[in-house]
């Protein structure tokens, strides 16, 4: 099989690009189509220091113009859902969208078929660092896809790679693969400055004092379907990837 078309299912502006950015950009630069679908405009989350709008009723749609600044700057093409994103509640509790999960399911998998993916990528199965609106993506992605098309491969990404530490590894899935990205790294910083109103997140988290210090430059990724029964996978992905320089860590 030969990867034609991608489709990448994130909660939140910014996920595509610190969570596969790199990834992203080689697909594109292979000549892969890749369309980010975002589910929320991220008005739930961080206005910025100092702040990107005047009030918060501004933030969903200031988050969506650097969503799309940075996909565009990572090569790919977006979409963005009408799903909002919860406020961050009281002790920094998190919470997904609103949706019933079969109706986010079914849609998901109707996107994924009207762009004919090839290979979908979405979030692992903890969430990354537990949000709850990333395991609702993944678990609806892995609801939807397969059963509009059963051959399209799912992929999670920030599996878990056992030699690095990072607190966005999904703890539950070890990484199939892992990837070097200081190559499109550029490209994923580019993206990394779109997303203003996150900038002094990326640093605090991390204890840092610029927006490139942040750059992960390790991305992994975890076959979800099909299921590879504990052996390696070998698909057009994997092979795309190997040889990009992903070693094979199962």
């Amino acid at each position: 099989m030969t990867l034609r078309s991608a489709v990448c299912f994130f909660a939140h502006p910014d996920d595509e690009t610190i969570l596969a950015g790199g990834i992203i950009t080689l697909l594109a630069r292979q000549g892969v189509r890749v369309q980010v679908v975002c589910a929320t405009r991220g008005e739930g989350g961080e206005v910025g220091d100092p702040p990107v709008v005047p009030s918060r009723e501004l933030l969903g749609a200031a988050r969506e113009a650097e969503l799309r600044c940075a996909v565009h700057t990572l090569g790919a093409s977006v979409t963005v859902l009408d799903y909002i994103d919860p406020a961050v509640g009281e002790g920094e509790v998190l919470h997904p969208f609103a949706v019933a999960f079969d109706t986010l399911a079914k849609q998901f998998g109707e996107i994924a078929r009207h762009y004919q993916a090839d290979l979908v990528l979405t979030h692992g199965v903890d969430g990354e660092y537990g949000h709850p609106a990333h395991q609702l993506v993944h678990w609806a992605v892995l609801a939807g896809v397969p059963a509009a098309l059963p051959e399209t491969l799912v992929y999670t990404v920030a599996a878990r790679v056992p030699s690095i530490e990072d607190r966005l590894w999904n703890q539950s899935e070890a990484a199939h693969l892992a990837l070097d990205i200081q190559p499109w790294g550029a490209a994923k910083v580019g993206a990394m400055l779109c997303h203003v109103s996150q900038h002094a997140l990326f640093k605090r988290r991390r204890g840092l004092q610029t927006v490139p210090e942040a750059l992960r430059t390790t991305e992994s990724v975890r076959r979800a379907w099909p299921d590879t029964h504990g052996e390696p996978p070998q698909d057009a992905f994997t092979g795309l990837l190997r040889e990009a320089g992903a070693w094979l860590l199962e």
